[in-house]
């Protein structure tokens, strides 16, 4: 029972869409981060659940780790194959299967992206609401709890998937859920699975909530003098109930890597950048009353459109910041790190951080869906530089025990992968040896997605 064993097994079950090429192995060893590449011994790429039921069974049967694939745009080194094996890439499975107008819900295959599912929805006047800003597959976003600028208004991943199917280590498919909007009926497996990150099974199928298109939306931006304001801002916010659909903060240096890198004329000063969902009326009457808020803590005059090229724009400069910091350092690699605190010490949690990060040499830019108390920094380190590396890693260790300190968790959006996975004991304490417990069940052999979320030894 070997790796090379397994791979001679699934060769008669895939043929040419089992690769072994350098190309395929380098593409699917590496990650956008810091991580050290770690390529697998071959890629599959299935088209239905039973060539992936299939490819479990092989690999149950000869110890072959497995490690799911979706575009390859985590960041914690969720998808790196650390003990080889077989990466399950599954682009060609990307069908939308079932589209229920009455009920808002769409069934899907895994490898469907949210630009496409959205481009499918078009015409139906429903959308799918969780944007994490890349355009990552969906069964990867049900993976790793995805979230993103959205899910201040729409919530994370957690709550819009409403059943699943998943291959299970040993072949087995389940399905967890069902289309009804509420169950009281035993365990509830589709959380479960959602945020395993590929440690339990493979999901082959999602069937998620859809949310109605909103008849008017509307976005802008606003500036302060300090960080502090800023963050006091989205507090004020939040807690006067306006329904914000976005809230988005960038510190002063973000901002100068979105002049740099998009061409923008940003004040050298932390941002808010903000959306509204809803009725013409109500979307005027929500942006002017922020408008107030923003005049009452000293930021500059809220300017706000409703045209969609606007939008279209300030959103594309935001989903374009990892891309915008790491290129205002040129010849660096980046360790994007986040941390998610209860709102009431969302204030605390960036001003020490900012001070953490002036006290050290590396840039560590600041931004983050901060409508619900998440922030990321982005430290950016050049390649090669061991004493840097040593650096950022200090400096994502302190922010990860203080977001314990305060009541929060070591990542709110990002997930465990590899890079959170020392923290997993001091956040969880004996509930980690049952979440490990839980892996060793429905995984004995230990090949799903090796190395990552538990302790497996």
């Amino acid at each position: 029972m070997t790796i090379q064993t397994a791979l001679s097994e699934l060769h008669t079950v895939l043929g040419d869409r089992l690769s072994r090429s350098a190309s395929d192995l380098e593409i699917h060893g590496r990650s956008e981060v810091h991580f050290a590449d770690a390529p697998p011994d071959a890629v599959a790429y299935p088209e239905t659940t039973e060539e992936v039921s299939r490819i479990m069974a092989i690999c149950h049967a000869n110890d072959c780790p497995v490690v799911g694939w979706g575009t390859g745009t985590s960041l914690e080194g969720h998808a790196l194959a650390v003990r080889g094996g077989v990466t399950v890439d599954f682009t060609r499975m990307n069908k939308v299967l079932e589209v229920n107008l009455e009920d808002m819900d769409v069934r899907i295959q895994p490898g469907l992206t949210r630009e496409d599912l959205n481009r499918e929805l078009r015409a139906t006047g429903l959308f799918f609401p969780v944007d994490p800003g890349a355009n990552a597959s969906l069964g990867g976003m049900a993976s790793t709890r995805a979230s993103g600028t959205t899910a201040v208004r729409y919530g994370t991943m957690r709550d819009n998937v409403l059943a699943l199917e998943v291959v299970l280590s040993d072949g087995r498919v389940i399905r967890t859920g069902s289309r009804a909007r509420k169950t009281a009926a035993g365990y509830d497996l589709t959380a479960l699975f959602v945020g395993s990150e590929g440690t339990l099974g493979l999901i082959t199928e999602l069937t998620l909530r859809l949310r109605g298109q909103p008849e008017a939306v509307s976005a802008g931006i606003c500036s302060f003098a300090t960080i502090s304001d800023a963050v006091n801002t989205v507090i004020a916010t939040i807690q006067m109930g306006i329904p914000m659909a976005r809230i988005e903060f960038v510190d002063a240096a973000t901002a100068r890597a979105f002049n740099a890198y998009s061409g923008a004329k940003m004040q050298d000063a932390p941002h808010l950048m903000v959306e509204f969902h809803g009725s013409p009326a109500g979307v005027a009457e929500q942006a002017e009353r922020f408008g107030e808020i923003v005049a009452e803590m000293g930021g500059s005059p809220f300017k706000w459109s409703s045209e969609v090229e606007d939008r279209n724009a300030l959103w594309k400069m935001r989903h374009n910041a990892y891309y915008a910091i790491v290129a205002s350092r040129p010849g660096c690699t980046a360790m994007a790190t986040d941390i998610c605190v209860p709102i009431s010490r969302l204030a605390e949690a960036v001003e020490q951080t900012i001070e953490d990060i002036e006290k050290g040499t590396i840039p560590a830019p600041i931004l983050g869906h901060v409508g619900d108390g998440n922030f990321h920094a982005t430290i950016l380190i050049k390649k090669g530089n061991a004493a840097e590396l040593a650096e950022a890693k200090a400096l994502s260790h302190r922010m990860a025990l203080r977001a314990l300190a305060l009541g929060g968790t070591v990542t709110g959006e990002h997930g465990v992968g590899m890079g959170k996975l020392s923290y997993m004991e001091a956040e969880h304490g004996p509930a980690w040896e049952v979440m490990s417990d839980i892996k060793r069940t429905l995984d004995p052999t230990g090949i799903m997605n090796p190395g990552k979320m538990v302790r497996t030894n």
